[in-house]
């Protein structure tokens, strides 16, 4: 059964850092281009954000404005998983952590075409 397993989230304080990370299972990994998304309180699914994304060979990475410069998005394709390490975290950034896996080089379409979700992670920034 193909399956993404997120860990890695939790309860820091405004400028602390995370390292969420990813594993993938049933699937071949390196095949798939990756992305982590998030939903804050009070968001609808159909509203989560897109925060970073990186291609099936790890060559390419894009993020969200929000996050540039603090967030680094990595893979392992032997060890079939994918990271996303978080510093000078923020209050804005409390959310749910998904990781998502579409077929192909490079995904730019709707979240709803993902072939794969995680079942999400809590991270909180809260003093």
């Amino acid at each position: 059964q193909p399956q993404l397993v997120e860990s890695g989230g939790g309860l820091v304080q405004p400028g602390g850092s995370l390292r969420l990370s990813c594993e993938a299972f049933g699937f071949t990994f390196s095949s798939y281009a990756m992305s982590w998304y998030r939903q804050a309180p009070g968001k609808e699914r159909e509203e989560r954000e897109l925060v970073a994304h990186i291609t099936s060979t790890g060559g390419s990475t894009n993020y969200a404005d929000s996050v540039k410069g603090r967030f680094t998005i990595s893979r392992d394709n032997a060890k079939n998983t994918v990271s996303l390490q978080m510093n000078s975290l923020k209050s804005e950034d409390t959310a749910v952590y998904y990781c998502a896996a579409a077929l192909g080089y490079y995904y730019a379409g709707s979240w709803a075409k993902y072939d794969y979700w995680g079942q999400g992670t809590q991270v909180t920034v809260s003093v």
